[in-house]
């Protein structure tokens, strides 16, 4: 049995931290073997993957701690740069815990293809045309990968829109329904939408030009939401209550005003690309879907939402497009992705779902909780100096003796870390 909740972890050696995983998740060290020099991928490997290689380009690679989603323990792997991310989403994590953790749901695998044609004669006549047609439309359709089809997967639906608000004539869109199961789905949908171009041009009479999927995955959604007793948002001066309030006030600023609404849903990717990428899936995929989402209003606004529930204790909500898979791509390609699905233990690309939208609520909600109260610098600003101190020169020992002082001193630049070098040495 999994257990997220590891004390000390970040005091440990990388090795110690490696062996505590492993016991943790019940693996054997052969299973985290990827983690150990260079993400697993070398360069003859990653020759076969993309064009004109060159060699390789790692990330750190630190595990979400305290995590509980849908009452199990999960250990997430997150690939990411920026400091203070794994740090956050890991303390709201534990606080989450305390109302029970994250609660997800997911959407069956829907993913849409999109085929436009144009140069129809008379729009309205070939629309319905082609709903008449629409049931052997899915039979071909259906008939295109009969591998997807055996694990339950396929075509489920046909739709069509005329677009009239063009820079060119108005033109017939014609929707894909195709579940993918526990593919991302891109290279399933975008051969079943070029099978059926020739078709779908001898119904309507028009040509069939652009075949591809959408990335506006809005048939497949992701869903989480957690409860935070006030107690548990109490800290130093900060009453729980004025946290919780300080948060929701945070939020009601990005649900009005598209300038904050940015940098809030830019918040919950620091937590949703972080999986996304350690676990090889396409995480710009996700970035536009998720942005997309944010603007189906019309209006561009936040993707979670903060508000009280009977007790008067936090909740947090979130809802965003999450077409992942955990299978095919370079999850199956990258030796890393293979040992975050493992560390995981999921099963399907659903439950991935599920794990990233919690890790997205929980960094949302630890960036609105530092914004709320002691600001965004005073966390970030600490696990950044350790970058400032490697910068200016500092080695070993010396890395965390320039931070410490430049946190004390509140002074976090690259000149002040090199006058604290010089006067240490």
């Amino acid at each position: 049995m999994t257990t997220s909740r590891i004390s000390g972890f970040y005091n440990l050696t990388l090795d110690e931290r490696r062996a505590k995983l492993a016991e943790s998740a019940a693996l054997s060290p052969d299973d985290l073997a990827a983690y150990v020099s260079n993400g697993g991928l070398n360069a003859d490997a990653a020759d076969h993957m993309i064009e004109n290689a060159i060699g390789t380009h790692a990330l750190p690679l630190g595990i979400g701690l305290n995590f509980q989603v849908n009452g199990k323990d999960v250990l997430v792997p997150m690939a990411i740069e920026e400091p203070s991310v794994v740090a956050g989403a890991s303390f709201m994590a534990k606080l989450a815990r305390a109302g029970g953790g994250f609660i997800a749901t997911a959407t069956e695998p829907l993913m849409i293809g999109q085929m436009q044609v144009i140069n129809v004669v008379n729009l309205e006549e070939a629309k319905l045309k082609l709903y008449e047609h629409k049931a052997e439309l899915l039979a071909e359709a259906d008939a295109i990968d009969p591998v997807l089809k055996k694990f339950g997967g396929g075509a489920r639906d046909i739709e069509v829109r005329i677009i009239e608000n063009s820079p060119i004539d108005a033109f017939l869109v014609v929707h894909l329904i195709y579940d993918v199961r526990d593919a991302m789905g891109a290279n399933a949908v975008n051969t079943a939408c070029e099978k059926l171009a020739p078709h779908i041009e001898s119904i309507t009479g028009g040509h069939v030009h652009l075949r591809i999927l959408s990335n506006l995955a809005d048939r497949r959604i992701a869903r989480v939401r957690c409860m935070i007793p006030n107690k548990e948002l109490a800290f130093d001066n900060y009453k729980g209550e004025e946290v919780r309030d300080g948060i929701i006030a945070a939020y009601a600023f990005a649900a009005a005003d598209p300038y904050r609404a940015a940098t809030h849903n830019k918040g919950i990717m620091n937590g949703v690309d972080a999986v996304v990428i350690a676990t090889g899936n396409d995480w710009r995929a996700i970035e536009a879907g998720a942005h997309a989402y944010a603007a189906r209003s019309g209006k561009y606004t936040s993707l979670s939402t903060w508000n009280k529930d009977k007790d008067g204790n936090l909740v947090g909500t979130l809802e965003m497009p999450m077409a992942v898979g955990t299978i095919g791509g370079a999850t199956k390609v990258h030796p890393a992705a293979q040992a975050a699905i493992k560390l995981m233990g999921v099963k399907t690309a659903s439950e991935l779902a599920e794990i990233i939208v919690s890790v997205g609520l929980a960094q949302n909600m630890a960036a609105l909780r530092a914004l709320a109260t002691e600001g965004i610098q005073r966390g970030h600003m600490s696990l950044h100096a350790r970058q400032v101190a490697i910068a200016a020169g500092a080695t070993g020992d010396m890395i965390e003796k320039v931070a410490a002082q430049m946190v004390a001193e509140k002074v976090v630049r690259i000149d002040r870390a090199e006058e604290i070098l010089k006067e240490i040495k």
